[in-house]
């Protein structure tokens, strides 16, 4: 299933992608599409219903972030090899974890702000994972369970507020629209193996990344394990998995970075395209 969230911001109703890709509405059935709403269960019921008899949503509505409520939205720094490189870094033995602050979520399609004195607004296509059953200690065995499904996400980073200005990188990766996410959750059983996607990011046109999540260096079932080592996951939480080679960090003979009146766009095969307009904050 392709779910959604579609509306003004704050006021965003659950929705459902039908066969012929218009969305229908979910709200008579669920609240919202966040945590309390996307265990197995709850999914098992919205795939019973016969979306032809659900209501219409007409028109081009705003779509929002995939997930309401998001309780921790956590991230994998440095998780291609070859993104290290571009990063003049090297390749981590264990996965690089940092966090994006929750304000920073926005709608796949929202304007993303250059903050006030950026000089270095940078962009990350990954993919991103959707925790749907809570857990700790999780066996790598076990962690594709844990899933309720997975998305696009654009990890939008300025480069010098997350290494040049000293202490972690959370305060170059968590300013406000830094973090959109969707255009769809799409349930895990649609995405048989999430280690062998297509990802691509475009700026103005121009392609700048063209990856595969196979080509990470930790697995996605590899992360849940760890993470859940130092942290009990819960329904909700949101891991980002890393971006592959093509930032613009990394660009020859010079880095490019973001300016107000871009466009961005990306995708992941399976998982839907994000389109962006850059403004200045």
């Amino acid at each position: 299933m392709k779910l959604l969230r579609y509306g003004p911001v704050g006021q965003e109703k659950p929705g459902i992608l039908d066969q012929a890709g218009h969305i229908r509405d979910l709200s008579t059935h669920l609240r919202d599409l966040d945590g309390a709403h996307i265990d197995d269960e709850s999914l098992a019921r919205i795939r019973a219903l016969d979306l032809n008899q659900l209501p219409l949503v007409e028109g081009n509505p705003r779509i929002g972030a995939c997930v309401g409520n998001i309780g921790k939205f956590i991230c994998i720094g440095l998780n291609y090899a070859d993104h290290a490189a571009e990063s003049n870094l090297p390749i981590p033995a264990e996965p690089v974890v940092f966090n994006k602050w929750t304000s920073a979520v926005v709608g796949p399609n929202d304007n993303v702000k250059i903050p006030r004195g950026s000089k270095k607004t940078d962009w990350e296509v990954e993919l991103g994972v959707v925790i749907g059953k809570a857990g700790a200690y999780i066996e790598e065995k076990d962690a594709l369970s844990h899933i309720a499904g997975y998305c696009v996400i654009n990890d939008v980073s300025e480069r010098e507020y997350q290494i040049e200005r000293g202490g972690t990188w959370d305060k170059g990766k968590g300013c406000d629209t830094f973090g959109p996410i969707g255009p769809w959750l799409v349930t895990r059983d649609e995405i048989s193996n999430p280690n062998n996607l297509n990802l691509w990011l475009e700026v103005d046109g121009k392609r700048y990344q063209n990856g595969n999540t196979s080509t990470m260096i930790f697995t996605v079932p590899f992360i849940i394990a760890y993470l859940s080592k130092f942290m009990s996951l819960q329904p909700g939480d949101v891991i980002s998995t890393g971006t592959p080679p093509g930032v613009g960090m990394g660009v020859k003979p010079a880095a490019v970075y973001l300016r107000a009146g871009q466009t961005i766009r990306l995708g992941i095969d399976g998982l839907g395209e994000q389109q962006q307009q850059t403004i200045n904050a």
